[in-house]
């Protein structure tokens, strides 16, 4: 594999594939997930699933593009058409949170620090479907909430690197290294709370 991800083939047997290789993924972390599990919790031949994904490493790419986009779609998922800037930025802080602090995310930030010296491109994959994605989905809303007159921001981009952050403070870096298995809800909301404040602050009108 060159870095260059190849077009997967999608057949009927595509999401059936996806799914059992997650489970594996999150089970044992790409070293451990044989191509021989991956087919077995699928449900399909080895030949099947070297059909799909002719490389490991390109499926757990498929893997983790498609549970980033997701969740990234999820965290903006809400009509900001009347919604205040602050009560929109608190919600999609929770969602982000969610998905920081679920078993996946962890799992699979894990797998791609310990593979990047190996695998470059399963980290710029990694990061091209989860914190770009997200960076630019953020600066969508805040170029809509700058033309509202709500936010007052010249980067962009930049504004939501450092949304992303604020709202990753602390626990999701306690997770990593588990010095927390989950946060409480307290704990998600002094943090949420905070990083809403200091942007506002940075950023409000």
């Amino acid at each position: 594999m060159d870095g260059n991800t190849p077009e997967i083939k999608r057949g009927r047997k595509y999401d059936q594939v996806i799914a059992g290789a997650r489970d594996v993924f999150l089970a044992q972390g790409f070293e451990g997930a044989s191509v021989d599990l991956i087919a077995r919790e699928a449900g399909v031949s080895k030949a099947t699933l070297y059909s799909y994904f002719p490389d490991k490493r390109i499926l757990f790419i498929e893997v983790a593009k498609q549970e980033c986009a997701s969740q990234a779609d999820r965290a903006l998922q809400v009509d900001s058409t009347d919604v205040p800037v602050r009560e929109m930025l608190t919600i999609m802080s929770h969602k982000m949170m969610e998905f920081l602090t679920s078993n996946f995310a962890q799992r699979i930030f894990r797998i791609c620090v310990a593979e990047s010296d190996r695998f470059p491109e399963l980290g710029r994959e990694f990061y091209a479907s989860g914190p770009k994605l997200l960076e630019d989905r953020l600066s969508e809303y805040f170029k809509h909430a700058c033309e509202r007159g709500e936010l007052k921001i010249d980067d962009l981009g930049l504004a939501a690197m450092q949304f992303q952050e604020l709202v990753k403070s602390e626990i999701f870096v306690k997770m990593i290294f588990n010095i927390i298995e989950k946060p409480t809800d307290a704990e998600v909301d002094r943090i949420i709370d905070g990083a809403v404040d200091m942007f506002l602050a940075r950023y409000g009108v």
